[in-house]
């Protein structure tokens, strides 16, 4: 099946009941209801639409929030496994044991990635304090998605629900990361608006980050994105969701307005997610 797939989405939340914690409270600003999904239930939509998905939690533990764990995500992964690639997850406060953690769900659980939320997880990327949990990434050779730019996490509430947008700036802090580590694989989750200028700079001088489209309509990317996407970024720019907040559905229809050339539509919905994470047969 493989081989028939029109779409990588690289970015897939949780969102099973027992699972979505927060991201049933972003729905105002997403200006939907956010509802828990059975996994069942989605991985039927995205089988039937033809999309491989890239499903992560967050671990945000040491600032509150209980997380269901890297074993629950590699079960779902486990029963899915032509539908669904999983990423784990670490708090990076919790120091070495977030290092043995992604050792773990690399090289036992099978996970092909770590996720990361600077924002919700109140951390500089670029902390010598996190070295050893960068060092152990680049070590075992898998993709690290890093949110950058605005959240709507606490969007819309007096002083934001206490989350600070610094820390999802691309320059400097994804920046001295990508220069520190120029063998590891960086994918910039969303556009990284309003910084997105500062986003496409990093692109066009490391090639070692990647910038995937979700958490945005693409009727709403910004021009300067949608312009590099279609030209000097076309072979690393990659399509995600940020399901359930947004559906598949949903960004696809409004994809096909945007100026891209035909020929470089595949690359950003399959081909360039397929060369970064061994999906599809593609190398």
């Amino acid at each position: 099946m493989e081989d028939e797939l029109v779409a990588i989405d690289v970015h897939t939340h949780l969102a099973a009941p027992e699972a979505i914690g927060h991201m049933e409270a972003m729905g105002a600003y997403f200006k939907r209801e956010v509802r828990g999904v059975p996994i069942e239930e989605t991985v039927a939509m995205y089988r039937g639409m033809r999309i491989h998905a890239v499903l992560f939690g967050v671990d945000r533990e040491t600032q509150g929030e209980r997380y269901p764990g890297n074993d629950y995500v590699a079960e779902l992964v486990g029963r899915y496994p032509e539908t669904l690639t999983g990423f784990c997850s670490v708090d990076p406060w919790k120091g070495q044991l977030a290092v043995q953690e992604v050792r773990r769900s690399i090289e036992e659980l099978g996970l092909r990635g770590v996720k990361l939320m600077p924002i919700s997880q109140a951390f500089y990327v670029d902390d010598r304090r996190f070295d050893g949990l960068f060092e152990e990434i680049a070590r075992l050779d898998v993709p690290v998605i890093i949110h950058v730019g605005h959240t709507g996490l606490g969007a819309g509430t007096p002083g934001g629900g206490g989350y600070r947008l610094d820390f999802g700036r691309p320059i400097p802090h994804l920046d001295e990361l990508a220069a520190r580590y120029p063998s590891m694989r960086i994918i910039a989750a969303h556009p990284g608006w309003p910084w997105h200028e500062e986003l496409l700079s990093i692109m066009l001088h490391k090639t070692n980050v990647w910038m995937d489209l979700s958490g945005w309509s693409p009727r709403y990317i910004p021009q300067s994105v949608v312009r590099h996407a279609d030209t000097l970024l076309q072979d690393r720019i990659l399509f995600g969701t940020d399901y359930p907040l947004l559906t598949p559905e949903r960004w696809l229809k409004d994809f096909e307005e945007l100026p891209i050339r035909d020929s470089v539509r595949p690359k950003i919905l399959r081909e360039n997610a397929a060369k970064l994470l061994g999906i599809g047969g593609i190398e």
